[in-house]
């Protein structure tokens, strides 16, 4: 039975509620055959940003991934987000056609009863947190078939086998250090300075010892490219030169003398530029409390993705961290608006350690 517009007056009249405070437009609502029988569970809320809602608007898709044993995530596509179940106390009811304040003040509604079926319901609703994509299932998929050059045996093999096309490859490092030298050594031998290095020139000379592809590749990974007076040069990014050589020396060493191996390595990176420890956040740690300090490769990407896996990981290497040491390696796992500040305080305890504030970990660590 639908309600007049007598009983709905007389309704307002017992909760002693002013007709005229309250917009005309009355929606009286009822539980539709379908609604009736329906689960919480059978529907899902999805709240979006408007810049999410204008790509739907726009015709772009977004895509929930993630294997079972995995935190699903939202895809855009240019942005990833943690999707969250958020419960809620209130019943959110899903009225097909439902028209908002703003949307009944547009239209100038006078007095008007509309009624409205329910369609569903839920107790909860999906939001979205905005994270760094995940990439090490990628990475370990493309690692599989790293380019290791054309003359490898690899790529002959290949040749000879029914592979699938592939259209991405990623850099074997010991390859990519081999491009990296043959440009270096080219810089060198002309005299040209490291902000002006000409690509055409670099493919000319070098287009005999590797394909062109990858020389220009190489210039795009360790430098900035731009174009004067019509020709286009690269401008060579010293800290990340000097960055992949310290990779390179150590990633075939358990651990490395601290000072022998900063003399080894700014004698190895090409003259000119100067080597710093700063540059190699994320990928070395120094262990200054042993006898003689020492460095040893410890690279972000080699750890767990998700948070708690990783400060299990790092607090099972080391037991207390300055927040300088643990920082470069939990950067990443901010979130909007997180800074590392909140991770540690999460995930950590702090203490005075001869003046230095360390954390450690909140749980036992086996």
């Amino acid at each position: 039975m639908k309600r007049t517009r007598e009983e709905v007056d007389a309704t307002l009249l017992i909760a002693k509620l002013n007709a005229a405070e309250l917009m005309p437009t009355v929606h009286c609502l009822s539980f539709g055959p379908g609604a009736s029988g329906a689960a919480a569970g059978d529907f899902c809320l999805l709240e979006l940003e408007p810049t999410l809602c204008q790509q739907l608007e726009d015709g772009h898709r977004l895509v929930i991934r993630g294997d079972k044993d995995e935190q699903a995530v939202l895809c855009s596509k240019d942005k990833t987000y943690d999707l969250k179940i958020a419960d809620t106390s209130n019943m959110l009811l899903f009225i097909p056609g439902c028209k908002t304040p703003d949307q009944l003040k547009k239209e100038e509604a006078h007095c008007n009863i509309i009624h409205t079926e329910i369609f569903g319901f839920s107790n909860n609703y999906w939001e979205l947190r905005r994270c760094r994509p995940k990439l090490k299932k990628l990475k370990k998929l493309l690692m599989e078939n790293p380019y290791e050059g054309p003359d490898s045996q690899r790529e002959k093999d290949s040749h000879c086998s029914k592979l699938r096309p592939c259209y991405w490859r990623i850099l074997e490092f010991d390859y990519e250090m081999k491009l990296l030298n043959h440009v270096t050594q080219l810089v060198d031998s002309e005299s040209w300075s490291f902000r002006k290095v000409p690509l055409n020139t670099c493919l000319q000379e070098l287009g005999p010892l590797e394909p062109e592809e990858m020389i220009e590749h190489c210039l795009k990974c360790y430098g900035k490219k731009y174009v004067d007076e019509g020709e286009v040069y690269f401008e060579l990014d010293a800290d990340k030169i000097c960055r992949a050589t310290a990779h390179m020396l150590l990633q075939n060493a358990v651990k490395f003398n601290l000072a022998e191996f900063q003399e080894v390595w700014q004698q190895s990176v090409p003259e000119g530029m100067i080597t710093s420890l700063d540059q190699l956040k994320g990928l070395a740690l120094v262990d200054r409390h042993s006898r003689p300090e020492i460095i040893f490769l410890l690279k972000v990407d080699d750890l767990p993705e998700d948070n708690q896996g990783r400060f299990n990981s790092l607090f099972s290497l080391r037991e207390k961290w300055t927040e300088e040491d643990i920082a470069p390696y939990i950067e990443d796992l901010c979130g909007e608006k997180q800074t590392i500040g909140a991770l540690l305080t999460k995930y950590s305890h702090s203490s005075m350690q001869n003046g230095v504030k360390v954390y450690n970990s909140r749980r036992p660590i086996s």
